[in-house]
């Protein structure tokens, strides 16, 4: 398996069904390598918004690594890691960036490709202060990221 969008997304939707009844959403899943060996890394958020506590990445991983070993859906052997948003948090819906309101995000997609505050959020658009012009773009039609972290939990 590679890094390709197919593949991630059918990777995304096994671990959303693994962990969403648990009060968790996945934000972003990669697979990697590393050393020769191929690594699933998922990064989870908690639905209420709440720190991810090491507690929550144990309940999360054995939940999804039972649902991986059912499905199979990665060729050969692969290590399931799963991590909090840490300091790149994608940014992958409204809730994402009202959440980070403020903040910078770095953005590429529709045209764009910034590292911005974000101003505000309407619905599913998000507009940005670049170089003191407004743009706004669409939530989830966009890559985005946390470009800095900030100074306590949101």
């Amino acid at each position: 398996m590679n890094n390709n969008v197919t593949d991630n997304l059918a990777l995304h939707r096994i671990a959303q069904t693994a962990v969403e009844p648990l009060g968790f959403e996945v934000l972003e899943v990669q697979v990697q390598t590393q050393g020769g060996e191929k690594i699933v890394l998922v990064r989870v958020d908690r639905l209420d918004e709440q720190p991810i506590t090491m507690d929550d990445l144990t309940k999360v991983s054995r939940a999804a690594e039972a649902e991986f070993d059912r499905l199979d859906p990665v060729d050969g052997e692969y290590r399931l890691e799963f991590e909090s948003p840490g300091s790149k948090r994608p940014l992958t819906r409204a809730r994402h960036f009202e959440r980070m309101l403020g903040l910078k995000a770095r953005v590429r997609g529709e045209g764009h490709a910034f590292t911005a505050p974000i101003k505000a959020v309407q619905g599913d658009q998000v507009t940005f202060e670049v170089s003191g012009e407004d743009v706004t773009v669409t939530a989830g039609q966009v890559q985005a990221n946390l470009a800095e972290f900030p100074d306590r939990h949101r």
